[in-house]
Parts: structure tokens; sequence; C-alpha cells
């Protein structure tokens, strides 16, 4: 059986500690030979490769495991390359969440300006990210799951139309399928959904039970009215993506018909989220006290004892499985369905062809294969349309080093919705990330 090659890019992230585990509980399903984590930022790095050298030498030692800050050590020979960048760090996404908010704008890492400053960030690294990867591994599948994936996936569209071997994907589709799975009391496996929208701004249609046809929707909706929605990992969640889940119950009362994704709420309720939420500790900081402190603790403690300990557990880590499962289908022809960032042609109906939408695909050797959905309402069809001439504006902002272009994106922005508060909080970010936006004219 053929063993893969398998880079992770963005190894300092808190993230990957759950991409190793997982590495070990998956090895049947998904044979290694090597795998590298990379990054340019060796400090971060560091703990979470010793992490690894002392998980790999107790629970899977044939395995070829280095971390490095080189470019070719990183993507030669690989198979697959597994991209969670984050440009900027935390610090940034900080400055992402808490300029709006002092702007009395929504602050989002993936939504509104913040979500906007990230993406453009991230298109400057994301590209060239992916030409190093070409240049040293012209055949390997490259993942995206970086955020925002929105704006990311349109990016890359257009800078490598022809790379059939770029995937974007993110997970808050299936995590919101398997918090359904927690409310319904079966696995998420026995799920099949039906989706359609942008990144993190979708609706689930159905839900279709595998083994009857059933669509579940129905009893889902009042499963939520009786008894509210938690993600499938609550105990190991943070308080405000407790909120974010909570949310859905609302959402559905208002919009009855279909299941929405956790972010729809930062579309639909902005002045409600923007009076609600903490402007002095957003997510951002919550992440900072949070997950890094847990997860660098972790790798300290492995690190002093030279040992897991009791460090390696059977827990499910949802992100970590789903991109691996991702790599399963396509490296055995699978063709297993998973939600997927494509090209619309046609998925969606009645919107653009060249708009990058987010539907469940047949996933194999040859890509994705996106399952149509035909025709949407007018209601999410005019969200829809909004919101991806907002992130098309954007992207054009790359290109042309425009300002009336990012003028107009964050001025079409459902969560700035205003040109005064567009060309403020637009000037307020440009300042913040010099030199590492294009400069604007």
């Amino acid at each position: 059986m053929k063993k893969f090659n398998v880079c992770i890019v963005g190894g300092g992230s808190t993230y990957t500690l759950g991409f190793l585990k997982s590495f070990v509980r998956m090895r049947k399903e998904f044979p290694l030979q090597k795998l590298v984590l990379f990054d340019t930022d060796k400090e971060r790095q560091d703990p979470i490769g010793q992490f690894g050298d002392i998980l790999f030498k107790e629970q899977f030692p044939e395995l070829d495991f280095t971390y490095t800050t080189d470019i070719k050590e990183a993507y030669e020979g690989m198979d697959f390359v597994f991209m969670q960048m984050r440009t900027g760090g935390l610090p940034m996404r900080a400055k992402d969440e808490h300029i709006p908010f002092s702007m009395n704008l929504i602050g989002q890492e993936t939504c509104g300006a913040g979500g906007m400053a990230y993406g453009l960030r991230s298109t400057v690294d994301m590209i060239k990210a992916v030409r190093d990867v070409r240049h040293y591994a012209p055949d390997a599948w490259i993942l995206n799951y970086s955020n925002p994936a929105a704006i990311v996936a349109e990016a890359l569209r257009r800078e490598f139309p022809e790379d059939k071997r770029i995937l974007n994907i993110c997970d808050q589709p299936e995590n919101v399928v398997r918090s359904c799975s927690r409310l319904l009391g079966c696995s998420w496996e026995e799920l099949d959904p039906v989706y359609f929208g942008l990144n993190h701004f979708g609706w689930f249609t159905n839900i279709y039970d595998i083994n009857t046809g059933e669509d579940l929707l129905p009893k889902i909706r009042e499963l939520v009215k009786e008894n509210g929605f938690l993600p499938q990992d609550a105990e190991q969640r943070d308080p405000s993506w407790l909120d974010t889940y909570g949310m859905v119950e609302e959402m559905m009362n208002d919009f009855p018909d279909y299941l929405p994704n956790t972010y729809n709420q930062y579309y639909l309720y902005p002045e409600y989220k923007v009076n609600h939420l903490d402007h002095e500790y957003t997510r951002a900081d919550e992440v900072i006290n949070g997950r890094e402190k847990r997860v660098f603790e972790e790798c300290k403690e492995v690190i002093a004892t030279g040992t897991l300990g009791d460090k390696f557990d059977d827990i499910s880590d949802a992100h970590a499985e789903m991109m691996i499962e991702v790599a399963v289908s396509i490296a055995y022809n699978k063709n297993d369905r998973h939600i997927m960032i494509v090209e619309n042609n046609g998925a969606i109906a009645n919107m653009q062809d060249d708009a990058m939408v987010e539907v469940a695909c047949e996933l194999g050797a040859n890509g994705p294969r996106p399952l149509g959905v035909g025709n949407i309402p007018q209601f999410y069809l005019g969200l829809l349309v909004n919101q991806v001439s907002s992130e098309k504006l954007l992207v054009d902002v790359y290109y042309e080093n425009s300002y009336q272009k990012a003028l107009e994106a964050f001025t079409l922005n459902r969560l700035i919705n205003d040109t005064k508060k567009a060309r403020e909080v637009l000037d307020a970010l440009i300042e913040a990330n010099k030199g590492m936006w294009p400069e604007l004219n």
C-alpha cells in the first residue's frame, strides 16, 4: 500500500496538535511515509514539533517526521500540502477585531471589515505559498483551509485558473452536521447533507438519513426549538463558540425553511451582534488566553517529562479528521461527499458561474464534482450576490492596488453598508496593515 508524504503549512498553529494526534489515530486509513511541519515562526513551531517527536516515537515510530522553516525541505516530494496559515498571527487578528469595534462595527475574524483585512493579507501570502509549492512539488494536492476561505478561494481561482489540484474547504459545515448528530443521537456519518452558500454564509436545505432516505431537517428543527443547539464538542469549546451555536435557534425561528451555518448570524443580525459582543474582549483575546495557553502548556508538559503520559487520548478532532478524510477520498478515489468551495458553473443555477460557492461535492482522484442545488429563493440569492460582489471587489484590490475598489468592497459589505463608515474603517485598516497589504492608490 502506498504511503504518503504530507506537509502542514502553519506548523505552529494551535490546531496542529490535533492533526498530529489524528494522523496517529487514522494511520491505517491514511498511511504516512513522511510528515513535515513548516512555519516561518520557528519559536511557535518548535514546541509543537518537539511534542510531535515524542508522540510519534511512542505511537508511530516508523513515521519520518520533521519540522522546518526551509521552503525546499518543506515542499519537495510532497503528495499533499495542508494549508493553515495565519498571516499576521494572532496580534493582527486582534487588530482585525478591535479596530472595527472601535467604530461600532462588527469585529470578526472572517466576516465584515476584519475578515476583509485578513483576506487581503492572506491573499498576498497564499499566492506566494502556492507558487513555492508548485516549484518543488508540481503534482501535490494543495488542501487550503486558511481563512477567510471565500476570499482566498477567489484569489486562487484567478491566479491559478488551470491548477485543478488546489482545493478550498472549510470545516464549519461539517461541524454543524456533527452537531446535528449530537442532537439526533446518531453518528454524523449517517447524515447526508444538501448545502448551498458561500464560505461562512450558507444553509442546509436537507439532511438525509443515509440508511432510510428520510429528510431529518423537520426533526432537527423541532429538536432545536426544544433543546437549542450545541456544537458536537461543546465540552471542549470556548464560551463564545457556545454563544455562536446558540444563535442557530433564533435564526431558525426567523427563517425556518433551512438550517443555517452558524456564521450567518453576523449577516442577519449585524446591529444586534455589534451591540451584544464584548468590544474589549474579542474572540482573538479568548483564543490567546484559552486555546493558545492550553495547547502550548500541553506541549510544555510533554517536553518536560519526555513522554506523552495521559496526553494522548481517543477524543475526536473534527477539524483534523475532516481534512485527513478529504485527502483519503482523493488518494483512494473514494468519491465521498464533502462540502467544498468550488467555482459555481451552474451548481447554484441562478448565481453567476464564476462565483466561488460552497456546495456538497463528490471528491475523488480527479478532484471535486459539485452536486447542483438548482435555483435558490430570492431572499438567499440577494444575500449571497451582495456578499460575493463584495469579495470579488476585494480581490480586485489585490490585482489593481485600487483604493476605490476597496471602498466599494467595504461599502457593499452587509456588516458595514455605509460609505462614510467604510472609508473610516478602511483607512484605519490600511494603516494597521502597512507592509502586509498591497499599496493602494
